[in-house]
């Protein structure tokens, strides 16, 4: 079988490097906020082009904290998309303030520019604008509409580590963007990790505050903070794993270049391209269908693992029943969720991994209801 993931058959030396660095941390007896937490900061900031990174417990928790930073609470509205992990929702109840969803651009999966000003109105706060999939896209515009609305521009790049448009890492182009490196992530912990980047030097002071338990030092507590901190084996292992992540991107473009040429199923669409190679890293290579169960069967009868991202649109969700949505409905986003599902798109495929893939693909015909 194909899978989703090549975990066990990434390079030894990776295995090598990560099993020293936690024995360096159990060494150093320092676990939670030390060295590796500080030395992965300024990295990863660097990486992404931001003056400061703070780590944090996971990625929900960087989306509550950048909330936070921006006052944003109760009686406040945050638009974002319906097409995404609950995580990104969640993160706007946990500040206490109420999410909007707006529709999605059915050629991309990504928010809809002209659904989201539906949603604006007198109590609109933010966008937290979600880069699915690992695609970033017209970051201008979007930063010259909250400009002229008068709101905050938050990135969720919890599934696009290095993508970059026009040269600009995602995370810097808002306020602040969120990171998760939950273990599939393009760069992955071996358990719940996060980070937020930011250039702005305030809202760095005031996260590391918050996310320990509000302190400025040792038992002065100036807010209600939380316990999100990064630990240090966490971050021993995002630093061994950073510096593979170039190349491991590099081969899941060419995967999905693979893809984007090889796959010519006429019962099967492909999301846009990006304009630029930089703009996408491929976390997910998702395609659509209108037979989708049974395409998801041939293929594992081939031998192809599939997943779905995301079955059901967040306004579908029981637990967020109710939640407020642009007026004309989120109908581009409850067909995608009907309709996609995600193929293997990993740096561990061999290109006969992808022939395999191509080949069961392009071979699905459906059968007549």
């Amino acid at each position: 079988m194909i899978s989703m993931n090549g975990f066990s058959q990434e390079p030894a030396e990776i295995l090598v490097a990560e099993q020293e660095a936690a024995t360096s941390v159990f060494a150093s007896h320092y676990y939670v906020l030390g060295t590796q937490v500080t030395e992965f900061e300024s990295e990863w900031a660097d990486y992404c082009g931001s003056q400061h990174a703070v780590g944090v417990a996971n990625g929900l928790d960087a989306l509550e904290i950048i909330l936070r930073t921006q006052g944003i609470g109760a009686g406040d509205q945050v638009i974002t998309t319906p097409m995404t992990a609950v995580a990104t929702i969640l993160g706007i109840i946990r500040a206490g303030a109420t999410p909007v969803l707006a529709d999605i651009d059915p050629e991309t999966a990504l928010l809809d520019p002209a659904s989201v000003e539906r949603c604006i109105n007198e109590k609109t706060r933010a966008i937290i604008l979600v880069h699915l999939y690992g695609q970033v896209r017209n970051m201008a515009a979007w930063q010259k509409l909250c400009d002229s609305h008068g709101i905050a521009l938050i990135e969720d790049c919890a599934q696009s580590h290095g993508a970059q448009e026009n040269g600009l890492g995602c995370g810097s182009f808002g306020v602040a963007g969120a990171f998760s490196f939950y273990p599939t992530k393009n760069l992955g912990a071996i358990g719940d990790a996060g980070a937020l980047v930011t250039n702005n030097s305030k809202i760095d002071q005031q996260a590391r505050m918050l996310r320990n338990y509000g302190q400025v030092n040792r038992y002065e507590h100036h807010e209600i903070g939380m316990n999100s901190r990064l630990d240090e084996l966490q971050a021993a292992i995002l630093r061994v794993r950073l510096n593979w992540l170039d190349e491991f991107t590099a081969r899941r473009k060419q995967v999905a270049l693979r893809y984007r040429t090889g796959i010519t199923n006429q019962w099967v669409k492909l999301l846009a391209a990006p304009l630029n190679p930089e703009q996408h890293v491929y976390h997910l290579f998702v395609l659509t269908t209108p037979f989708r169960d049974q395409m998801q069967q041939h293929l594992v009868e081939s031998g192809v693992e599939t997943l779905i991202h995301y079955p059901i649109s967040a306004d579908q969700q029981v637990a967020l029943k109710g939640i407020a949505t642009d007026p004309h409905g989120l109908p581009f986003a409850q067909e995608h969720a009907e309709m996609c599902f995600s193929i293997p798109c990993h740096p561990q495929l061999t290109d006969r991994d992808l022939d395999h893939v191509i080949a069961s693909v392009n071979s699905f015909v459906p059968r007549e209801s």
